[in-house]
Parts: structure tokens; sequence; C-alpha cells
């Protein structure tokens, strides 16, 4: 069972060196999970929505076009050349009715419908257009008012995005929770957030340089119809385990024919996992690690490991390997640096429990010490600083990034180039 996963992974993108990681985050959501109907009418998903966040130059946009190429439909567009209306559904006049008559023209969510929809540079779009996405991804629709026409349109899909950091790289400096520049409401939609970063390391460099090498020889020959070199070209570059287009038929009757059934194991080992982790927010002060959704997301990718083995039953072995994707995918990002405690409002709403207290703490300080220097030209900015470490433990470069964003928001404001006051 184990090699058949294994098999599915290394032929994925064999051109990309390493990130076994995605790589296997995408083969999930290739096979998707199994979408139920409840006899309320109600529907619970069965497609996984994955999102990368990497640095430039780390194989996203080309790990998405191969995705869009293996996908029984696929469906591959730009942030940058993409509205809302590019997306959902635009209204455009009838040519067949003189012109009169007002028809919807499907957008790229509609017509992946039953595929996948590959979004690139998705953090490029405007915040407005992104917002189109939010009822596809969880109720899987999309609803339409637009000259007159109002309807609802089905986009069971799954979305497979990619977007760069705020800053275009990394800064490990910074919580990486914080450097995703997408809104909470729509990163929090995504079963699985992975980070690419760009480290330098000299064992991993001389093996990617000898990767890309052999896979640019490859190339060569094919184009020039000449034998292979056996010293020049590797192994899994030159013949991964399955072909793209055996690979593309396996994923289509898989999701047609294999409807697996979670076991009691794998139920009790996913609900063990789940309960452990909320456990550690029992306390009176202690932040939410994780939600309820992120419980219906293990269950997807649970369904999705055994539908790889075209299996009827998923294990305790699927359950596990569902475990370790989102482990690895919480440590990155759902993980608060200063606390080292999981927090879901890392993702959810974009910043931390401990951030959240500390910006409470400091825009009631700048309104006490207002108090204390008689109020008229507001605090000192000096003395604020020195409050805050003196009062609260904040040292000054965290207290000062954090006072600039109250400013940004409007909660504080500098009547002076020294001094602070608050609303």
């Amino acid at each position: 069972a184990d090699d058949t996963v294994d098999q599915i992974v290394d032929s994925i993108a064999p051109s990309i060196h390493g990130l076994r990681g995605e790589k296997l985050g995408l083969a999930l959501q290739l096979f998707s999970g199994v979408t139920k109907h409840l006899p309320d009418d109600e529907r619970i998903r069965g497609d996984i929505h994955v999102l990368y966040v990497g640095d430039p130059g780390t194989a996203k946009s080309q790990l998405l076009a191969y995705a869009g190429k293996l996908a029984p439909r696929g469906v591959y567009t730009s942030g940058k050349g993409s509205s809302a209306a590019g997306l959902t559904a635009s209204a455009v006049k009838d040519d067949f009715a003189d012109g009169d008559q007002w028809s919807l023209e499907a957008g790229a969510l509609v017509l992946a419908d039953e595929g996948l929809a590959a979004i690139d540079e998705i953090d490029k779009m405007a915040a407005d257009d992104r917002s189109a996405m939010h009822e596809a991804l969880e109720q899987q629709q999309i609803s339409i008012s637009k000259a007159g026409i109002n309807a609802t349109l089905k986009a069971r899909c799954s979305v497979l995005g990619a977007a760069n950091p705020k800053h275009g790289r990394f800064d490990q400096y910074e919580s990486i929770g914080e450097q995703i520049d997408l809104e909470p409401a729509l990163v929090s939609r995504f079963d699985l957030i992975f980070t690419v970063t760009d480290d330098p390391d000299p064992d991993e460099d001389a093996a990617l340089a000898d990767h890309v090498l052999a896979t640019n020889h490859l190339g060569e020959v094919t184009v020039k119809d000449e034998p292979l070199d056996p010293e020049a070209v590797s192994d899994d570059a030159a013949t991964p385990p399955l072909s793209a287009a055996f690979l593309q038929r396996y994923i289509a009757y898989a999701r047609q024919t294999a409807v697996p059934e979670l076991t009691a194991d794998a139920k009790a080992t996913i609900k063990e996992f789940y309960t452990d982790i909320r456990a550690e927010g029992t306390g009176d002060d202690a932040p939410v690690p994780i939600t309820a959704r992120k419980l219906e997301a293990l269950v997807r990718l649970t369904e999705a490991s055994a539908r790889m083995r075209l299996s009827e039953r998923a294990t305790v072995s699927d359950a596990e390997r569902a475990i370790s994707v989102v482990g690895d995918c919480l440590g990155d990002v759902g993980i608060d640096p200063e606390t080292g405690k999981f927090d879901v409002d890392m993702v959810e709403a974009g910043t931390s429990k401990t951030q959240r207290d500390r910006i409470k703490s400091l825009d009631q300080l700048v309104a006490d010490l207002e108090a204390e220097y008689d109020g008229k030209d507001g605090a000192p900015y000096d003395a604020v600083l020195e409050a805050a470490e003196a009062r609260l433990g904040i040292d000054a470069q965290k207290a000062e990034h954090e006072i600039e964003k109250l400013s940004q928001k409007g909660e504080l404001y500098k009547p002076a180039s020294d001094r602070l006051r608050s609303m």
C-alpha cells in the first residue's frame, strides 16, 4: 500500500526535484475525499483545497500547471489576469437573440466543476475579486445576480492556489502566519497550506543542480531523437514509476469507482489526534489550537489516501498519513512562535492570541499614559516604549511594530512626531 502511494508521489512532476510533502498533498487533492449527501439534503464536500505559499523560484507554478494536466477536468489560470467575473461567471449579450437577451458565460471555477481549478499568483488578485471564491471553496456553488439573471451555478471543484509571501520572500524573523498576504477568511478555507522556503544548503543544492542538468539532457535527446547517456540522466528524471497518461487515467478511474469508508480504528486515530490538540486549549488564557474545519479535512485526506490504493476501506495507515500531512502544515503556519503552541487564529484571524493581547495592552497603556501626562498633546512616544517594557514586558522593537499596526488601523494616532494618542 505504501509502495503504491510512493510510486504515485514519485510520478507527479518528475522534473521538479524534492518537495515530497507538497507532492503528497497534491496527490491527495487529485484523488479527493468522498462527497456525502445527508437525508436533509445537506452536502458535505469531499474536494480538498490546497495552498502553496513560497519564495520565488520554488517551482510552485510548475506544480500547478502539472496538476491541471493530471486532473480529469483541470483549469489553470493566473491571478494577475483574472477578475471575479473570470472566476465565477460573466453576463453577456446573447447573439442568438438579436443581442436583446443576456446569458451567463462560465468562469474558471464553474468550468472546473468536478475537477480542479489551479489559480497561480492568487495574491496578485484584487481583494474584491478574491472574495468571489469564498462561496465556491466552502459551499461549492456560485450565486449570480447579474443583468436580471438570478442563478446558482455548481462549482464542485478542488482549488489549488499559489502565492508569494507578503514581501516577496519569507522573513525568518517574522512568523509565517503573518506573512501570508491573503484574507484570513480565504486562507482558513484551505485544508492544507504548504510553505515552500528557498534555504541554501550545499548538499541539497548539489542534488538539485544534478537533477536539473539531467532533466535538460533528457529534453535535448528527446528533441534530437538520440540515445540517452546513462551517466548524464538519473533514473527518476528519465523514467518515473508511472507515466503522466497512465496516472491521469488512474486518477479518473479511482474517483469513479472507489468510495472508501473509514474503519473504526481509523476514526479512533483521527479522534485521538483532534482531541489531544484541542486539549491544549482548555486553559483560561490558552489559545484555541484547531477548529472542527481541520477535523473534516482529516476525514477527506484519509479517504483520499485510501482512494490512491483503490481501497474501499480507509485504514489506520491512511489516517496516519493524513495526520502527518496536516501536522506538517500546522507546524509551518499554525504555531505561535512566541509561545510554541498551536493557535488557530494565526490562520483563521491573521493574528495570534498573544499578539491580540499585546495590542489590547498597548492601547490601554497609551490611554493611561495620556491621563498621566494631562492628555492635552498625548503621551510621549519614548515614555510609551519605556512603560511597555517596564509594565508589560514588551521589548521596544515589538512595541514599535504593534504601535505602527494600530496607527494604520486608526486606533492610535500621532498628533506630533513624538506623541501618541488613543482614539
